[in-house]
């Protein structure tokens, strides 16, 4: 909470903060002081962005790697059917139970693990590839924000830092001058 001339204002920096009196959490500061900790809780507000996102992007690419066995597994399939085969030839290769899982999580549908017509076999490729495409999207959003938000925190730390070198300047000064 931050109040200048008794008026407050509403900030989520989790500091009492009072410009009348310059303190922070009942401790008397200065205002290049305050200035400092205002940027330093900056920073580690954007800093506790980064990891839940970490953790959606790593989730996100285990999801990739698992379409990708699964997208692999689904053309060996494919491959094994005659070049000339129709829509309802089967085929004999047996699909892997994780291929069948990941299908039924991903959108729902599940493969036969056994004797699958080319016609399903083409459906659930197409079914995977879009999967894939679709997280391939949404990496590729949350890489941006990411990359934002790391700018956002080298930015808080860096003003931070600046303010420190120039206060420590200042006093240095002053007292040189005394």
């Amino acid at each position: 909470m931050i109040e200048s001339n008794n008026v407050q204002l509403s900030q989520n920096w989790g500091k009492n903060v009072t410009f009348s009196d310059y303190k922070i959490n009942g401790k008397a500061v200065d205002f290049q002081d305050l200035m400092v900790e205002i940027s330093e809780s900056r920073a580690v507000a954007v800093e506790g962005e980064v990891a839940p996102m970490s953790a959606r992007m790593r989730q996100r690419n285990t999801d990739l790697e698992k379409l990708g066995s699964a997208l692999a597994d689904l053309t060996a399939a494919e491959a094994t059917l005659p070049s000339d085969a129709g829509g309802n030839t089967s085929c004999n290769y047996t699909l892997k139970d994780e291929t069948c899982d990941i299908c039924q999580k991903f959108y729902g549908d599940r493969p036969t693990p056994k004797n699958d017509t080319k016609r399903w076999l083409t459906f659930h490729i197409q079914k995977v590839k879009s999967a894939i495409d679709s997280l391939n999207n949404k990496a590729q959003a949350d890489m941006t924000r990411l990359q934002s938000i790391v700018d956002r925190r080298d930015e808080s730390y860096s003003t931070a830092t600046n303010l420190m070198t120039a206060i420590s300047d200042t006093r240095a000064n002053l007292i040189k001058n005394l």
